[in-house]
């Protein structure tokens, strides 16, 4: 038996030794999720029909990271107008949406696998005062959560479990992923039937897509190319790939660096494409990466289904608003102070907290092309808090190789959180304050900078 014959198969066999040995074979529930599904498409049908008919047709998605970034991708790439990703504390943002929205004709979905990730129990407690319907609510969430007896106490139309074997990052094919694909008219059982087959093709030794991206993943981690340079699709098909990779492998002070869009000219870099063709196509992709990060993980030798140091943020933020102070966030430092402390291998990293626009985009990437241009690193960007769901992982536990540039602004006015002491503004300040605490007690190079001094 060749070595990757016996890596494959102690996958599928749910070997955690492939890994650390240590709870890898309880978060495998991912490499069977695609037949799992395929035998609910009638149910999802039948209760996107309904909503339908009772005349709800925009729907707005509530959730973070695993729970956000499958759907926000899903709906791109298959252009769904009608749903609406909500994964931004910024009040302006939130303010912008409910403006776009007709309260009266939007089902709101509820998605958290703990059920009381603080982001989605905020905009989810904001939206019911503004609605108080039961019939426009649906909660995705695992069995026994404190969102699932939430959703019971308060009459949702629709609950479904997530499967508690597969991780936030893993879940694209879930429930998490296909419950609002369905929602928005997604041919769901199309997805799934391409997943399935790439589930198959992933059992194979010879032609094994998986594993032959998750080998070029591992073994070019070993030689020094670290930074996986993922090429634009129009779906933003690395917006998911990026938490998957940076999440999974960003930790013991290893890691891959996903970098979207980023040129693979550099001694440190790995080009990928992702091999997209028709939208159905997607479901047997995020199966490929899925499977391919778990296959690269057995080089880092490291257990890809844990984060460690997500929960220092939290901590970080919890500690902020406990003050009762309005977090300050004055500027630290330079963008000449963190280009002059550059070093070949580094890579830079823009983390936004600000609303998400098609106008601060353009800022991002007008700061991310001066970083480019004066370090020669890649550029990594993300707007805040959303990445700290996704690729804070890595900016923590991952190679001390990031320079981290923290954009800001004042928030704008504040917005209640009910039956909280806090609003969103000094929610998304916190938030900030708190990682870049984080990011200072690792001995990470940061700097802070104003928005309109940028």
């Amino acid at each position: 038996m060749t070595e990757r014959t016996d890596l494959i198969d102690r996958i599928w066999e749910r070997d955690p030794t492939v890994w650390t040995g240590a709870d890898e074979a309880k978060w495998l529930g991912w490499l069977d999720e695609p037949r799992r599904m395929r035998e609910r498409v009638a149910e999802l049908a039948e209760f996107a029909d309904g909503a339908k008919a009772d005349g709800l047709d925009t729907v707005v998605l509530m959730g973070m990271g695993g729970s956000s970034l499958a759907p926000e991708v899903l709906g791109r790439t298959y252009s769904a107008r009608a749903l609406h990703v909500l994964d931004t504390t910024h009040p302006t943002a939130i303010r912008a949406l409910e403006e776009q929205l007709d309260l009266e004709r939007t089902l709101f979905v509820s998605a958290s696998k703990s059920g009381s990730t603080l982001e989605t129990r905020s905009h989810s407690d904001y939206f019911w005062k503004k609605t108080g319907k039961g019939a426009q609510w649906v909660a995705i969430t695992d069995p026994g959560s404190q969102l699932e007896a939430l959703a019971n106490e308060r009459g949702f139309r629709g609950v479904f479990h997530g499967e508690p074997t597969i991780g936030g990052r893993y879940s694209a094919l879930s429930p998490f992923g296909m419950v609002p694909a369905a929602l928005v008219g997604i041919d769901v059982d199309a997805l799934l039937e391409s997943a399935e087959r790439m589930a198959e093709r992933c059992r194979s030794d010879e032609g094994n897509p998986g594993y032959a991206l998750g080998a070029g993943f591992g073994s070019g981690w070993s030689e020094g190319r670290d930074k996986i340079c993922i090429a634009d699709t129009e779906g933003g098909f690395g917006l998911w790939a990026e938490q998957l990779i940076a999440e999974s492998t960003g930790k013991l002070g290893k890691g891959l660096v996903p970098a979207p869009g980023e040129s693979p000219e550099g001694p440190d870099r790995q080009w990928v494409v992702p091999d997209l063709d028709g939208a159905a196509t997607l479901g047997g992709e995020f199966f490929r990466w899925e499977f391919a990060v778990a296959v690269a993980a057995t080089w880092l030798e490291i257990n890809p289904f844990d984060q460690p140091d997500v929960q220092a943020a939290k901590d970080k933020t919890n500690e902020v608003l406990a003050t009762g102070q309005d977090p300050s966030l004055e500027p630290v430092g330079s963008i000449d102070e963190l280009v002059s402390q550059a070093r070949p291998g580094d890579y830079a990293c823009v983390q936004a907290f600000v609303a998400p626009s098609e106008e601060h985009d353009r800022l991002i990437a007008r700061i991310a092309g001066e970083l480019r241009s004066r370090t020669g690193c890649v550029v990594t960007h993300g707007y805040g808090p959303r990445y700290l769901h996704s690729t804070g992982q890595l900016h923590k536990g991952g190679p001390n190789t990031g320079l981290f540039l923290q954009v800001v602004d004042d928030g704008g006015e504040e917005l209640a959180i009910p039956g909280k002491p806090f609003g969103f503004r000094r929610l998304i300040r916190a938030q900030a304050a708190g990682d870049f605490e984080s990011l200072k007690e690792r001995g990470r190079r940061v700097a802070r900078i104003h928005m309109e001094e940028s």
